[in-house]
């Protein structure tokens, strides 16, 4: 026995960061799904099974918000807390999770430890990672807590202190960490023109999907007075996808009866924002998706796909991954070598980096639609939306994943999460270190366009 466990450590030890990450998200998808499948953790006569209980589990861990299931109806107070804890950790990450435990024992974190830390933060450098960790956990600390107090006040209006505060702290993290989930059924529709809540929403929402990175330059922006380039392409890619994709969701839907046209045209202004927002990795939304435009699904699938910012609870391609290729576009229709950014080059390697990412996850949505347009029998654009959205994280549903056979589902659970973790952070633990080559074959071309 003995033997067994130190064989064990040491092959822990050479595992890779990214190997460490996959597996910890297992872990804790297997741990939750359990605790789901606790009959303390449904309502009489509310049986749920191992796949259902699987999705639920995939789908809070990877902070999409997807369900099979109705999350109020189904699950007791206590399911619903693990589904929020899975959804907090998922946020913020696990390694972020364990480095508070490691902090508050007073020990001291590894190289190794500060190796996946930079893995599952997606930063280009360990310097100063454990006090960026520390931030964290104050920022969603504060953050979470204001919010989820303004919104319990907000909501003594029409239900019992205990449960405002109850259902202020729920949403509270569910929207910070982009989780998707939501007590009250039809999403926040009945919220779509009130202006408290939909700032505290978008405030929520779009800090969540910043980064932490960004968080943290904002922070100390008023001292420094300045971001690094990765924080001037995110701020900046964000502001333009959140007025571009409100400004196109408000013209298309202005006169659809089934949305924006019965509102107040406050309520179409915070409606339309909402959307864009949301529809970037929040996957909560204040209009009956499926009673949007057929444009403005498709739109949606293309803002789901573009998605939050990298080290942050959002999925998709990443925001900087989008400004990478439109730059790269740019560049190549002008006849220039160089890719520039606000004045800075951008190396190859992250064009060719981004240009991958953009084809995997380009394939691994189109491969899944496909598959499921032969296993379920709805419209593709259903199909496609929804499986954008898994990949994405994002939650948003036309109706396709309610009504899933248990081999969508598990696809669905799949699709979540290396949506969550990224396909190339999954290749690379799935792939055992090789030598580099000592030779490089001759350069050849071949024609183009």
């Amino acid at each position: 026995m003995a033997s067994w466990w130190n064989s064990l450590a040491r092959q822990w030890k050479n595992w890779t960061p990214s190997r460490v990450l996959v597996t910890g998200f297992l872990l804790l998808i297997l741990i939750g799904t359990v605790l789901l499948r606790l009959p303390i953790s449904v309502h009489d006569g509310h049986a749920i099974g191992w796949v259902d209980a699987l999705f639920t589990a995939t789908s809070a861990i990877c902070v999409t918000g997807l369900t099979v299931v109705d999350t109020a109806a189904t699950f007791t107070m206590f399911g619903e807390i693990v589904i929020i804890i899975l959804v907090q950790i998922g946020g913020i990450g696990f390694m972020t999770v364990a480095t508070l435990f490691y902090l508050m024992l007073g020990k001291k974190i590894s190289l190794r430890e500060r190796l996946i830390l930079q893995q599952a933060m997606n930063t280009d450098s360990m310097e100063g990672i454990v006090r960026i960790i520390r931030r964290i956990i104050i920022f969603v600390a504060v953050i979470q807590a204001s919010a989820a107090l303004i919104l319990a006040l907000h909501w003594l209006r029409e239900m019992p202190i205990k449960k405002a505060l109850y259902y202020g702290l729920f949403h509270s993290v569910s929207l910070f960490n982009n989780g998707g989930l939501d007590l009250f059924g039809n999403s926040f529709q009945a919220y779509a023109d009130d202006f408290l809540f939909n700032v505290v929403a978008f405030f929520l929402i779009v800090s969540g999907g910043l980064g932490f990175i960004v968080l943290a330059e904002l922070y100390e922006f008023p001292r420094k007075r300045k971001f690094s380039l990765h924080s001037k392409v995110v701020l900046s890619m964000t502001a333009i996808l959140i007025v571009v994709g409100a400004v196109m969701i408000f013209v298309f839907e202005f006169t659809n009866p089934n949305t924006l046209q019965p509102m107040s045209f406050s309520g179409k202004i915070y409606s339309s924002v909402f959307q864009s927002i949301s529809s970037r990795s929040s996957g909560t939304s204040t209009v009956d998706i499926q009673g949007l435009r057929q444009v403005t699904q498709f739109f949606m699938v293309i803002l789901m796909f573009v998605g939050g910012s990298p080290g942050s609870a959002g999925g998709g391609i990443k925001t900087t991954t989008f400004a990478i290729l439109i730059c790269a576009v740019a560049a190549m229709l002008r006849g220039r070598e160089d890719a520039v950014l606000f004045r800075t080059r951008l190396s190859k390697d992250q064009i060719v980096k981004a240009l991958t990412i953009i084809f995997l996850a380009l394939m691994m949505v189109l491969s899944i639609a496909m598959l499921l347009a032969v296993t379920e029998q709805k419209p593709f654009l259903e199909i496609l939306f929804d499986t954008t959205s898994a990949v994405a994280t994002v939650g948003l549903s036309m109706g396709l994943t309610a009504e899933l056979s248990v081999f969508g589902k598990l696809v669905f659970c799949a699709a979540m999460f290396i949506g969550r973790l990224g396909p190339l952070t999954l290749a690379y633990a799935l792939n055992r270190r090789k030598p580099q080559s000592l030779y490089r074959y001759p350069e050849g071309k071949i024609m183009i366009g």
